[in-house]
């Protein structure tokens, strides 16, 4: 197991299928991807970079795609969303679009490889 899986094994059921829907979805982009860690938080990283990162806090779910060029370039299609620079973030009950999800490490995948 990863520093990514024990994670989400740690998390209450609602919060724990939430995440492992979006890391799935990463997963299936970068499937090169390793489980590790970035920034203190559980993340899947390509050729030793972090990709996206994942937590879970009391109240919300965050999806951190390591750049804020990446998170403005959706920002347009997570209307309702709470945004910070670096941070995506959503919850149980309003998951993230899978279209965005794919976007996201779609584009920071390009930054990585670029």
């Amino acid at each position: 197991m990863g520093a990514l899986t024990d994670y989400l094994a740690d998390l209450p059921e609602p919060e724990q299928r939430a995440l492992r829907h979006v890391t799935d979805l990463a997963r299936r982009l970068a499937p090169d991807a390793e489980e590790g860690t970035s920034y203190g938080m559980p993340a899947l990283r390509l050729g030793g970079r972090p990709l996206v990162g994942f937590t879970a806090a009391k109240g919300h779910l965050s999806l951190f795609p390591f750049s804020p060029a990446v998170v403005d370039a959706v920002r347009g299609d997570l209307e309702g969303f709470s945004l910070s620079k670096g941070t995506i973030r959503f919850g149980v009950d309003q998951p993230l679009p899978d279209a965005v999800v794919e976007r996201v490490v779609a584009l920071r995948r390009a930054e990585l490889e670029g």
